[in-house]
């Protein structure tokens, strides 16, 4: 029988980091995992200090994450952490920050070496001698759903792609969720991540191993979605509208962190790491011939994804991702055959609701991109 396991507690409102010191510290000694940017930006890093400084908890920020985190550079973060002493780690940031956090969590009591027990890619075995460091998360974008996953998605340069790893360990403990940390996100990222977020919530609700209870989620997310297309199209959010945002995008990762994802997620790996595409962004721009192949085997099923977001046809569905994702790169059918010869081999395919192959994907990409 399907079983349903989501263990991070989410507290979502207002100063929320603020008002629940007990629930952000989970140890003696913080490591802060963040980007350059998005932790001050969003003003999550200063209050999240505040806390630790009240508490007198010792802490490093590592704001070294760039965006799509490779493999060897989150070895290199655990180093640091395991040197400092650090015993817990606050993730603050998008998804590619929440990724790392894991990452570093795990390397930090596992430490990778090229001869010993445990090697870098070993990480992707899911499977670890020491638990990973305890993680708490705080999420400055409405779109990943990874404080709610125990996915990370890492970059590598040897195979030229993305690939993700997970464990019950990798789960948050807890997940923080203000829509003050995303309010002042540029339009362009804000829509970018929820249109990530979207994916989330329509392939894990057309997936295989969808589920009544996945489905119920799914449909809730896409509903939050529906009501705010608006202020997506316009840029215009208020701190409540965030906050309906990320919890939205919290749903999307609820569900997939029990089916996973699809080819949408698979393939649009090869536009970000090619083409520097952003994450959401390329999810997007395949979305829609997604579901073109859906309607072919669950139609009842697009009817209903489309009902939750107030629209009435694939073709406005369609129309509305185009208005609000522009072409930022231009592709040639070489690339995409290129392309198709990794994304086929992704464990999602199997996930896929309609019979996929070579052929069916280098469609797909070709309907969408050229």
């Amino acid at each position: 029988m399907p079983a349903f396991h989501m263990p991070t507690k989410i507290i979502k409102g207002e100063d929320c980091v603020l008002s629940n010191p007990q629930c952000l510290i989970l140890g003696k000694k913080a490591f802060i995992v963040t980007g350059k940017t998005s932790g001050a930006r969003s003003g999550a890093l200063y209050d999240v200090i505040k806390v630790l400084e009240e508490q007198k908890i010792p802490y490093h920020v590592y704001d070294k994450i760039e965006n799509n985190p490779e493999i060897t550079d989150m070895a290199r973060g655990a180093d640091i952490c395991r040197n400092y002493g650090a015993d817990f780690i606050i993730a603050i940031g998008g998804g590619s920050p929440l990724d790392a956090a894991k990452a570093i969590a795990v390397y930090t009591v596992n430490e990778p070496t090229e001869d010993g027990e445990f090697k870098l890619y070993d990480i992707f075995g899911g499977s670890y001698k020491s638990k990973p460091l305890p993680m708490c998360a705080i999420p400055t974008t409405a779109g990943t759903g990874s404080e709610v996953t125990p996915y990370s998605i890492l970059t590598l340069h040897k195979e030229q792609t993305k690939r993700s790893f997970s464990c019950v360990d990798t789960f948050f403990k807890y997940a923080f969720l203000d829509g003050k940390y995303t309010q002042g996100l540029p339009k362009q990222v804000a829509r970018n991540t929820a249109v990530d977020a979207m994916c989330h919530l329509i392939e894990g609700y057309t997936n295989k191993k969808a589920t009544d209870m996945t489905d119920y989620i799914a449909i809730e997310g896409l509903r939050i979605f529906g009501k705010h297309l608006a202020a997506l199209e316009s840029g215009e959010f208020t701190r409540d509208i965030c906050t309906e945002l990320l919890w939205a995008s919290s749903l999307g990762g609820m569900v997939i962190s029990q089916t996973g994802t699809t080819i949408v997620h698979s393939m649009g790996y090869q536009l970000t790491y090619f083409k520097d595409i952003p994450h959401g962004m390329a999810n997007g721009y395949l979305i829609g011939e997604y579901l073109k192949g859906v309607n072919t085997v669950a139609p009842d099923k697009v009817q209903n994804v489309l009902t939750a977001l107030n629209m009435t046809s694939l073709d406005e569905f369609n129309e509305y991702i185009k208005n609000i994702l522009p072409r930022v790169a231009d592709f040639t059918k070489s690339e995409l055959e290129e392309w198709v010869e990794t994304s086929i081999k992704a464990k999602n395919v199997a996930s896929c609701p309609f019979f996929v192959d070579k052929s069916s994907e280098l469609e797909i990409y070709i309907r969408s991109l050229l």
